[in-house]
């Protein structure tokens, strides 16, 4: 690896980070284009069909990076990211062609290469600088995670000036030409910009393999299963818990998720900087503590509960003369009871009392109370008789706002933590960094294929949205435990 970063370093790392935002557009473009081509009844396709053709080309991308990461250590970064970005534009030409679901699957499978660049941009990337500037190095490389956040956001527009907002519906063939396109033609930039560098050393297979027996890289992927896994997931699954929670159509849902993933994408050369600066090791427990934190606050789901209340009782018998909604009169004594709340215009009624569902502001829970006669005019009542129910309700709602924010701040710290643990990797294994790289990906990129089939799992057993907030929690302090119990062993 280089001993100072040169002008030549900045270029390689330029064009590096350039590479891997195409692959990651291209990569994550089914998110976009499967659930157009089903909404728009192009393609009739079952829930299971459309999760398959989401999660193919994130498990394809995530399991080669392995292989991927040790070809780079032995042949250079240049020649296999070139090789992976011209492979991956000819499934992607084709798929413009497909007109059945095996068709688009076994195509989804061939461009989910695309995914696998980073394991190699990684490897590549370290050569070109110093130990004390990789973590920035590769936090700006990261960035290109940003490109998931270019699909999302501009692919929809794309697809409706293509199909003329529906009038043709088989324009949608064009978009998959187009990214084909976008990956030969960066193929072919980066091929002629780029100087070609390798690990010096020479190792056997067994050899390139050996750290793969240390407890260390699993613990690494474990870190990465929760950052990264979790950005991966939450770019595809925020879009329907926006809908669904929130009631928010899918252009707005989009640029809401946008707005995560593009930040927690840039962050990365800033995760890298505080790497160097700091040490990988306090920087992750940082994002850990704070993602805790975050994850905590999201886990009470929107709630409305019904329970009894204070009741109103007879102080003395006799004769009901008068009963209405605020008052009970019987003979000559008034009893005044709690109404319930009056409704307005832009409100939606929830168990009888009225709260705005867009505009409320209730970070903390809120109670109403109010209660209902029950006896009629002309009841003859004793001592100690109900005269009128209790009843208490409990709302909660996250403004959307609110939730916005921490999911906002849980990107940012996922964004952050993706390099730290990168920087980790080049500080402790320099000449496998695309081996260790590569099984540490994989573990990563199992996870945002997993997770959204786990956070389905716990939806349907339980019908709580938050329940995937709660799955993120125990991954986040079980690498938290994780990390305490290294320090103490490292101590000793």
């Amino acid at each position: 690896m280089e001993t100072v970063a040169t002008g030549k370093s900045h270029r390689i790392l330029f064009f590096n980070t350039l590479a891997f935002t195409v692959c990651f557009a291209a990569w994550m473009m089914n998110g976009v284009l499967v659930t157009y081509l089903v909404n728009n009844n192009i393609f009739k396709w079952s829930p299971v069909q459309i999760g398959w053709l989401l999660g193919v080309p994130v498990l394809v991308g995530s399991i080669f990076r392995l292989p991927v990461g040790m070809l780079t250590d032995k042949f250079g970064g240049k020649w296999v990211m070139g090789a992976i970005m011209l492979f991956c534009a000819v499934p992607m030409f084709f798929l413009s062609q497909a007109n059945s679901f095996t068709s688009f699957l076994l195509l989804s499978f061939g461009f989910g290469m695309a995914g696998s660049i980073f394991a190699a941009g990684v490897a590549y990337t370290s050569l070109w600088y110093p130990k004390e500037k990789q973590g920035t190095a590769l936090g700006i490389f990261g960035i290109g995670n940003a490109g998931a956040a270019l699909t999302t956001f501009f692919a929809p527009s794309i697809l409706n000036n293509l199909t003329e907002h529906g009038a043709n519906p088989e324009g949608w063939r064009i978009l998959p030409q187009l990214y084909a396109a976008m990956l030969v033609a960066m193929a072919v930039l980066f091929l002629l910009a780029t100087n070609n560098k390798k690990t010096p050393d020479i190792k056997t297979m067994a050899q390139r393999l050996a750290p793969l027996k240390e407890m260390k890289v699993w613990r690494f992927g474990l870190y990465y299963f929760f950052v990264f896994g979790s950005i991966v997931t939450l770019a595809q699954w925020l879009v329907p818990y926006y809908v669904n929670m929130y009631s928010l159509s899918i252009v707005a849902a989009g640029i809401m998720v946008s707005a995560f993933s593009l930040p927690a994408g840039l962050i990365r050369a800033v995760g890298g900087w505080l790497s160097d600066k700091v040490g990988a090791g306090l920087v992750l427990t940082w994002v850990f503590v704070v993602s805790l934190i975050c994850l905590f606050f999201l886990f009470p789901p929107r709630m409305e509960i019904r329970a009894p209340g204070q009741g109103v009782m007879a102080g003395k018998p006799g004769l009901v003369t008068e009963v209405s909604d605020s008052t009970i009169t019987i003979d000559d004594a008034v009893y005044t009871l709690q109404t319930k709340g009056k409704d307005t215009s832009k409100t939606e009624v929830r168990l009888g009392i009225f709260h705005n569902a867009d505009e409320d502001f209730t970070p903390l829970p809120t109670s109403s109370f109010w209660q209902e006669p029950q006896v009629q005019k002309g009841d003859t009542v004793r001592k100690g008789q109900l005269l009128a129910k209790g009843y208490t309700h409990i709302y909660f709602q996250a403004n959307k706002w609110i939730f916005f924010s921490l999911v906002f701040i849980l990107g940012i710290m996922l964004g952050i933590g993706t390099a730290a643990v990168y920087k980790h990797i080049a500080d402790d294994y320099p000449t496998s960094i695309g081996t260790v790289g590569g099984i540490v990906g994989v573990i990563g990129g199992l996870g945002g294929f997993f997770n959204p089939i786990l956070f389905g799992y716990l939806l349907k057993g339980t019908g709580v949205w938050t329940t995937c907030w709660m799955f993120l929690a125990v991954i986040a302090l079980i690498c938290i435990i994780s990390q305490r119990i290294a320090a103490k062993k490292a101590k000793a």
